[in-house]
């Protein structure tokens, strides 16, 4: 079976969750997935001209008054077994950060320890916005979306993102005490 890029295979998926349009897709993906799986509207759109030549999905085009014609696409059953055969492939490797805060941490010794402080002070904030959306994520869908056959899976991976900000928010108090006794 012919293999394809992850982005492909995140859009076979996100069609099987009612998203149609690329439109859906993007609003999906900004919503759900972007805080581990970004995709933008020009790797979408290219993908989904591509997924519908693979025969992974068909296209229906609607006529809308005073509007562009609306596009809906369809899983076929050639792209349900794909992303499949996709889901049981074992991992192949483990995810890659790129990280602004400890590229300039590990580079810190050229640096003032008032700035090493101040760029982790930073991160944390951001972190901390980063938790609260988290949550606010979780309480909409728990609320929202308490019957939908994917919720116990989406809120698995919310539960990822949570636990790794903690996490890293944990990192910055311990990273700024240990910044602050090389202060004194």
């Amino acid at each position: 079976m012919k293999t394809y890029n992850d982005t492909t295979y995140a859009i076979l998926g996100i069609l099987t969750t009612g998203c149609r349009s690329g439109y859906a897709i993007k609003q999906l993906m900004d919503q759900s997935l972007n805080h581990f799986w970004k995709i933008s509207y020009g790797q979408i759109y290219p993908n989904l001209k591509r997924i519908v030549k693979e025969e992974l999905a068909t296209v229906q085009t609607t006529s809308q008054a005073g509007r562009p014609d609306k596009k809906e696409y369809f899983l076929t059953n050639k792209g349900e077994k794909a992303l499949l055969e996709w889901l049981k492939k074992p991992i192949e490797q483990l995810p890659s950060e790129r990280n602004e805060v400890l590229l300039k941490l590990f580079f810190g010794r050229h640096q003032s320890i008032a700035d090493g402080i101040k760029h982790v002070t930073a991160y944390k904030q951001k972190l901390a916005t980063t938790y609260q959306i988290y949550t606010s994520i979780e309480q909409r869908l728990t609320a929202e979306e308490e019957n939908h056959s994917d919720l116990d899976y989406w809120l698995y991976t919310l539960d990822y993102g949570k636990r790794t900000t903690k996490a890293a928010i944990e990192w910055c108090d311990v990273t700024m005490e240990q910044l602050r006794l090389k202060e004194e």
